[in-house]
């Protein structure tokens, strides 16, 4: 699952797309991801090809947050959790920060 997400994140040319490890942390899910949009139509448009291919691969079971205003969607799918951000609500919220204050060598920064 996080691979395919990984994947539509990049072919949606969003940026900054990283990971984190939730293992330790939290239950609620095992990964997260954080990426950011250009602007409110990149950021839905980039939330609705992940969640189409999530559906195609076979996890249709996916909540969605924030498409109405789109500065900011979370994408619950059970086990990663993205969160799709414009670059200015990104920095104000500051999740990474929040979540990932020892990044593991297999985490952080993925692409763009």
């Amino acid at each position: 699952m996080l691979a395919i997400i990984i994947s539509s994140l990049e072919d949606s040319k969003a940026a900054n797309i990283t990971k984190i490890s939730l293992s330790g942390k939290t239950t609620i899910a095992d990964f997260m991801v954080v990426a950011s949009g250009t602007s409110r139509r990149h950021v839905s448009s980039t939330a609705d090809h992940a969640c189409r291919k999530l559906k195609e691969s076979g996890y249709g079971k996916i909540s969605v947050e924030g498409q109405k205003q789109c500065d900011w969607v979370l994408i619950d799918s059970g086990d990663v959790i993205v969160h799709l951000f414009r670059p200015e609500i990104r920095d104000l919220y500051a999740l990474e920060k929040m979540w990932s204050a020892n990044l593991s060598d297999d985490e952080g920064k993925v692409a763009g």
